[in-house]
């Protein structure tokens, strides 16, 4: 392989004009061939930009409403031809056929084109198949030929043609012909995901995975572990959406724990806050303002809630700022923020504030992956909800108004809790979470010891957990735990049922004077 290859000749053909116009003078300057079709042609025209139409060097008109118009031999055996080898050389030579040097393509905007709902046609039709087709024979002779599929690349080809007369070198071509590749696998997995949709297939016999990079991270979940943020293209508002108005970078851990505050806080329809610490919620309220509601659910968890994130479902108001910047915390997320939010944060330096500009739907589908040895465990997002009507009441006693809308709002707050999970809530708040232990009476426990700390914290006469509603992710397999709910102080429970034993904890519930309803539902997290 050379190292060094000089540019005479250049093909573009682009969807994305960004900076078409600067980049094809520096070519024409350099006395650089351009070699050009339809609307490429013609914005480089109308900038000054001497071009050649592919359908004049190839003798032959585009066709077929332009889906033949660069799948020709003069094109591809431009682009294939090995440089110095004797036998294609005089191929090429015999048959008129010139090298091209450089391959300037960017693709029909087909994953645009299916964001904006167009119909199976047009989607169809913004499938590029000539673009995909130059790219992998440039990227394929990477040793004659640079491919450039990015705008953002642009610059790196005009630096480096400037710094070795007209030439690019291996390295270069090298890593613009991984950049093709990665550019037409992403593509194609677009089309293949999309054509599986309209299919009806959740999961097809193939399936195809593509990012695109937004971030490096320091680390992983450990400074021994390296770590990327990718993105998917899609619309749904959150840490994809984001813009960081201040603070250090987001890492890793930064990053699953936002997500995790945003995603609870869209459960709500009115003035919500949740704050998450090591991806479970140390407290989650709603109020008639989101003041009230950050003050609800920081009092859950003040301890735990230190160094914590900060996810709010409207428009955050200077006041609320005002009272978050009380205590030391790693990130604020919000749809919007009110003009004089990000001086208030100002003062906290390292505070990471994110917009979104928007709320993530909640019922919305959509697929979530974990990696597992050899290996994906891919599953359709769980968008499941319970309402009213959904709930069977199982015991004698049928809860109170109340009751039922703190059960409602405890089981919301459960599916986002680690299982096994247990969830106190009193009068839209919760009072005290259990996440993650191996039993499930053990969750129950450490929920109320919890509330019976920041009781003490406070200096209050006893536990929020007297008088509040209990929700439980999955069934109860024994009466256990329902007991130590009832000895905390809970007065009506909800559980998705289905136990071998649900006879002996309705029994159990009913010797307690508790009010219990069934949701025929789980939201097991892990």
């Amino acid at each position: 392989m050379s190292d060094l290859r000089s540019v005479r000749r250049a093909l573009v053909s682009v969807s994305d004009k960004t900076g078409l116009v600067e980049f094809g003078r520096f070519l024409m300057e350099r006395g650089v061939e351009i070699l050009s079709t339809g609307g490429s042609a013609k914005a480089l025209r109308d900038g000054g930009v001497a071009v050649v139409e592919v359908a004049d060097y190839t003798g032959f008109p585009e066709m077929l409403d332009g889906r033949v118009k660069t799948l020709h031999p003069k094109v591809h055996g431009g682009l294939l031809g090995i440089r110095d080898n004797a036998e294609h050389e005089a191929a090429m030579a015999a048959h008129g056929i010139e090298p091209i040097d450089l391959l300037v393509v960017n693709l029909y905007p087909f994953e645009a084109t299916v964001a904006k709902g167009a119909d199976f046609d047009t989607c169809v039709e913004n499938i590029d198949i000539g673009g995909p087709a130059m790219i992998r024979a440039a990227a394929k002779n990477h040793d004659g030929v640079a491919v450039v599929v990015d705008v953002e690349d642009y610059a790196r080809v005009m630096a480096e043609m400037a710094s070795h007369g007209n030439a690019t070198t291996l390295a270069l071509r090298k890593y613009l012909a991984a950049t093709a590749y990665a550019r037409t696998g992403a593509y194609d997995a677009a089309i293949s995901a999309w054509f599986a949709k309209t299919l009806g297939e959740t999961f097809p016999r193939r399936i195809v995975m593509a990012g695109e990079l937004k971030q490096g991270l320091r680390y992983g979940e450990n400074p021994h572990q390296e770590a990327a943020f990718y993105t998917t293209g899609q619309a749904r508002p959150g840490l994809a959406t984001a813009r960081q108005i201040q603070g250090k970078e987001l890492s890793y851990n930064n990053l699953g724990d936002t997500d995790a505050a945003f995603e609870l806080a869209a459960e709500f329809d009115g003035p919500a806050v949740a704050i998450i610490k090591h991806a479970n919620p140390c407290g989650v309220a709603t109020g008639t303002d989101l003041l009230t509601a950050y003050g609800r659910a920081l009092a859950c968890d003040p301890v735990s809630a230190f160094g914590g994130i900060v996810a709010v479902n409207r428009r955050l108001d200077a006041a609320t700022a005002q009272e978050i910047c009380k205590l030391f915390t790693e990130v604020v997320i919000a749809p919007e923020i009110d003009d004089d939010v990000a001086a208030i944060f100002a003062a906290k330096k390292n505070l990471r504030l994110l917009v979104t500009g928007g709320m993530p739907d909640p019922t919305q589908g959509g697929m979530t992956l974990k990696s597992i040895s050899g290996g994906y465990l891919f599953q359709t997002r769980d968008n499941g909800r319970v309402a009213l009507p959904d709930l069977k009441v199982v015991t004698k006693r049928a809860p109170t108004d109340q009751e039922m809308a703190d059960l409602l709002f405890a089981f919301r707050v459960c599916k986002h809790v680690k299982s096994n999970a247990i969830v106190y809530v009193k009068d839209g708040a919760t009072v005290g979470v259990g996440a993650g232990q191996m039993s499930r009476v053990d969750s129950s426990r450490i929920a109320a010891w919890k509330a019976k700390e920041a009781a003490e914290a406070a200096g209050a006469s006893q536990p929020a957990t007297i008088g509040s509603v209990v929700a439980s992710d999955a069934f109860f397999p024994f009466a256990d735990g329902l007991l130590a709910a009832a000895a905390a102080g809970a007065t009506a429970i909800i559980q998705p049922g289905g136990s071998v034993k649900d006879a002996d904890v309705i029994a159990a519930a009913d010797e307690q004077n508790l009010a219990m309803v069934f949701t025929g539902m789980r939201h097991f997290r892990h």
